[in-house]
């Protein structure tokens, strides 16, 4: 019929129980303490319904881990007026998108926020909130903030079982931020973000002689 379009929701009891149990493991394994699925199967209720009853299904695996559920628009509210509340968010991708661009803009857009995609076969480490729009004015300029790709790298790191390498990486963009005196335009200052990375760099330079002077 002219005007009338139909989108099909498609969930699967098998792939619920696996992003559903990697988010238990990850807390398990992370020092997390809850686990919130994010759903709306209070209107959806055979695809959103499913994946509640997986994950609830999956919590019973975990039971050091508390587990709690939140519809989706209220986890967005509460994600934008009391963030600190959630510690491990269990999502459908689609409700996962939304959440960590409200995270992004609540830290302060989307140049601090890392992300990976994480299968059995191959992992991804990049920004983890959509760039594509939002920094497009910024191309070609060199003045990107390269926080979230220097974390995301930290996180590549720890997934290749590198952990102090990624360590050291997140010690030194912190610790650059924490100094505030190299800033990107997005923080208020007029850095490069070349001049951002060859402070992040100057800074494991110190640690690692640090380090040297200790071992002899």
């Amino acid at each position: 019929m002219p005007g009338v379009v139909e989108s099909i929701k498609v969930i699967t009891e098998a792939k619920s129980r696996r992003i559903a149990r990697y988010a238990f493991e990850y807390a398990a394994l992370n020092g997390r303490k809850t686990v919130t699925c994010v759903h709306k199967a209070n209107i959806m209720k055979l695809t959103d319904g499913l994946f509640l009853q997986v994950c609830t299904e999956v919590a019973k695996e975990f039971p050091a881990i508390t587990f709690n559920q939140i519809i989706v628009d209220n986890a967005c509210m509460q994600m934008a007026s009391k963030p600190q509340q959630f510690d491990v968010l269990l999502t459908p991708n689609l409700y996962g998108n939304l959440i960590d661009n409200i995270g992004a803009g609540l830290i302060g857009g989307v140049g601090f926020l890392p992300g990976g995609s994480i299968g059995h076969a191959a992992a991804v480490f990049e920004q983890g909130a959509s760039a594509g729009n939002v920094g497009i004015h910024m191309a070609g300029q060199g003045v990107a903030n390269p926080t979230a790709v220097m974390l995301a790298s930290a996180m590549m790191l720890k997934h290749c079982k590198l952990s102090s390498f990624g360590e050291q990486l997140e010690d030194a963009v912190y610790a650059v931020l924490g100094a505030g005196k190299v800033r990107t335009p997005d923080m208020g200052g007029e850095a490069t973000s070349a001049a951002f990375t060859a402070a992040v760099v100057d800074y494991i330079s110190t640690l690692r002689t640090a380090d040297a002077e200790k071992a002899h």
